[in-house]
């Protein structure tokens, strides 16, 4: 039998092999095709000092024994110590299995590299087939080695509320840089990825996601000899994992992506494969009014439908009721888990607005957060313990909220059939599914031995979004948490669009939307045009810079259109058709990310499939004052991707392929003119 394995991806292949001593899988090479053609960049067998074997090689899933000084993947409290077993494969997919021939414990590792992608999936299976339980107390999903002889340099993504996915980096020379969230969502402090390259080379780049929405850390650890190792996976909140004997234990999914082109190549491959979950699902996104920054809790069928009778008139595709429509909800006090439209605001009935709104023209959207309650509800009067609460102990309320514990089954048939009730008794195209606080109780009222909550609360949300997406197929679903709390790449392949944030305001979110494109495709990428001023960056920007903005990914509007005037109303119809324009572009071409928002020269670029239609979004993100009154140049901003002996046409202007790339396309700043949309046709 062989004992080692090459996967291959359209552009990269990845190498392991069980060397012979047999107790584990390690890493040969990563990286283009042909790189394991040579000697193993990683590979290791000097003397390690004071440490073991394991710990000094490209282990690609360790146990504590294996591993036990320079950290294990799996941590068992009888320790474990793994033989290999057997091993099935394809060019893209392959099994590993490995057993305990002392405590019975079988691990499978599983790779797959989905077609025309450049993204190595990993998932581990663990099957108890002893006679007694085990208690995992780290169950990571895979352990990434990457060589960085010079030092390792680091991207990551941090944040908070309204400021989510500011992306940094640091060099690592030595010691370990960890990332993660204990709140049950991926969170607004860190995004569940990293980068990472040799300080030395900026242009091989390997990244790591994690495919989990609940509680997570991903660690990256330089040794001495050059090998930085990233280990991704659960973090487990509610303490070990028992597994009992005959149970079977599925780890959320790693995934690992390789690019020769740097950070910027780096985003291509997230999104090709994001593109790949999104399947039949990737078509247009509609574009849409969203009532909140409107009329926050007011909300009312008269006032709705003036909304709706704006946002028709500018090209609006989708008009979506956000937060108040339900029975006592006239403030975050009240209503959530009574989900039943209010008749004192729909005083006709409520399919009787939706049919108003839809005889404008526009399909309806409606917000929900159907794994929260509020005290003040029926549903908290009739079920409180439905909430996850600690006997003896205070509820801890966020937003005035509680939230359900959503691993009952009970509580995960309650969400499910509020929602799908929702869509069958209503004309419903989009659903906005909201999720504002995290978990602060670990404990369910009346159970017994140890739990996972953590993981039952996700496992039943993917079944529900599943179930959803199922029976309602023409529905599209938006996941937001409070912002972009909830943005991984299990979500990614469940939901439609990802609402990354709740400020609008321009050069913040210029800076959050930068972040997002680095590890998420412009298909999942909402945005909004808004009157907000920034709260980081409140530097005013025009009209036309907002909706350039918004036009990068999923085009939204929520600001009070009621309240522009004609010549705005006018203006907004005018991108709003631009962006139709071009919409298939954004959603399926080839991204490049020039410069950034702390550069002088900022944009995307979008090439289309067929390579013969180029889309530059670019922003003026200095001062505003002194632009076009003393003598300057324009921006140039770099293309890529272009035939360099071929012509490109914007308007009367050609330039040649060379030209764009090697001097850049000119664009001139002034203080009224601070962003532009150009449209660059092969000649």
């Amino acid at each position: 039998m062989t004992r080692r394995w090459t996967l291959r991806g359209a552009q990269t292949e990845y190498t392991v092999a069980v060397p012979p001593h047999g107790r584990w899988l390690e890493l040969v090479a990563w990286g283009p095709h042909g790189v394991s053609d040579g000697p193993s960049p990683v590979g290791y067998e000097g003397p390690v000092p004071f440490l073991t074997k394991g710990d000094g090689a490209p282990v690609e899933y360790a146990t504590e024994t294996d591993r036990p000084f320079a950290g294990a993947d799996l941590v068992v409290r009888t320790r474990a110590s793994f033989e290999f077993q057997d091993a099935t494969a394809t060019q893209d997919r392959l099994a590993v299995s490995f057993a305990d021939p002392v405590n019975g414990l079988r691990a499978v590792l599983h790779y797959r590299i989905p077609a025309g992608t450049d993204v190595v999936e990993r998932w581990v299976e663990l099957t108890n087939e002893g006679t007694e339980p085990l208690r995992l107390a780290r169950a990571g999903s895979a352990g990434f080695c990457v060589p960085t002889p010079h030092g390792a340099r680091i991207s990551y993504q941090w944040g908070q509320w309204a400021q989510e996915f500011q992306l940094d980096h640091v060099d690592l020379a030595h010691g370990t840089f960890a990332v993660g969230s204990a709140q049950g969502v991926p969170g607004h402090l860190y995004v569940p990825w990293l980068a990472i390259r040799d300080q030395a080379d900026d242009t091989a780049v390997w990244g790591v996601g994690l495919a989990w929405t609940g509680s997570w850390q991903i660690e990256a650890e330089r040794d001495t000899g050059g090998l930085t190792r990233i280990r991704a996976g659960r973090r487990l909140v509610d303490g070990p994992l028992e597994l009992a004997p005959g149970q079977q234990l599925t780890l959320p999914v790693a995934a690992g992506a390789y690019s020769g082109g740097g950070l910027d190549g780096l985003a291509r491959v997230w999104h090709a494969y994001q593109r790949r979950l999104a399947g039949e699902r990737l078509g247009p996104r509609p574009v849409l009014y969203n009532s909140w920054e409107a009329t926050y809790f007011a909300v009312d069928a008269a006032s709705q439908l003036e909304l709706a009778r704006v946002a028709a008139g500018i090209g609006v595709e989708t008009f979506v009721v956000d937060d108040g429509w339900f029975t006592g909800r006239n403030d975050d006090t009240a209503g959530l888990g009574d989900w039943t439209p209010d008749p004192a605001k729909f005083p006709a009935g409520f399919d009787a607005f939706v049919g108003d709104v839809r005889a404008l023209g526009l399909k309806f959207g409606l917000w929900v957060e159907p794994e929260c309650v509020n005290p003040r509800s029926r549903l908290y009067a009739e079920h409180p313990e439905w909430v996850y609460s600690v006997e003896g102990r205070p509820l801890t309320q966020v937003r005035n909220q509680y939230l359900l514990d959503l691993g009952r089954p009970e509580v995960a048939e309650f969400v499910h059939e509020t929602v799908d009730r929702l869509l069958r008794t209503h004309d419903i195209d989009y659903l906005k599914w909201d999720f504002n606080r995290p978990r602060t109780e670990p404990g369910r009222p009346g159970a017994t031995g140890p739990l996972d909550l953590d993981g039952s609360h996700v496992a039943n949300l993917y079944r529900i979004f599943e179930q959803l997406r199922r029976d309602h197929p023409h529905v599209l679903i938006e996941a937001c948490a409070g912002g972009g709390a909830r943005t991984d790449l299990a979500m990614a392949a469940r939901a439609d669009v990802f609402w990354p944030s709740d400020n609008t305001g321009p050069l913040d979110r210029l800076a959050i939307q930068w972040g997002f494109l680095h590890a998420n495709a412009p298909h999942l990428l909402s945005s909004w045009v808004t009157d907000a001023p920034g709260l980081f960056d409140p530097r005013p920007r025009s009209f036309a810079f907002r909706f350039v903005l918004a036009m990068a990914g999923v085009l939204g509007v929520g600001a009070d259109i009621r309240h522009w005037t004609a010549e705005q109303r006018d203006e907004a119809a005018r991108w709003i058709a631009l962006y139709k324009e071009i919409r298939d572009i954004v959603m399926h071409g080839t991204v490049h990310l020039v410069g950034g928002p702390d550069q002088a020269r900022c944009a995307v670029q979008y090439l289309s499939p067929d390579e013969r239609t180029v889309v530059v979004l670019a922003w003026h993100t200095g001062r505003l004052d002194g632009a076009g009154l003393l003598p300057s140049r324009p921006v140039r901003l770099p293309l890529r991707g272009l035939a360099s002996q071929a012509r490109y046409r914007a308007g009367e202007q050609q330039y040649s392929g060379s030209h764009l790339t090697a001097v850049g396309l000119p664009v001139q700043w002034t203080a009224a003119h601070d962003a532009e949309v150009v449209i660059l046709h092969r000649v």
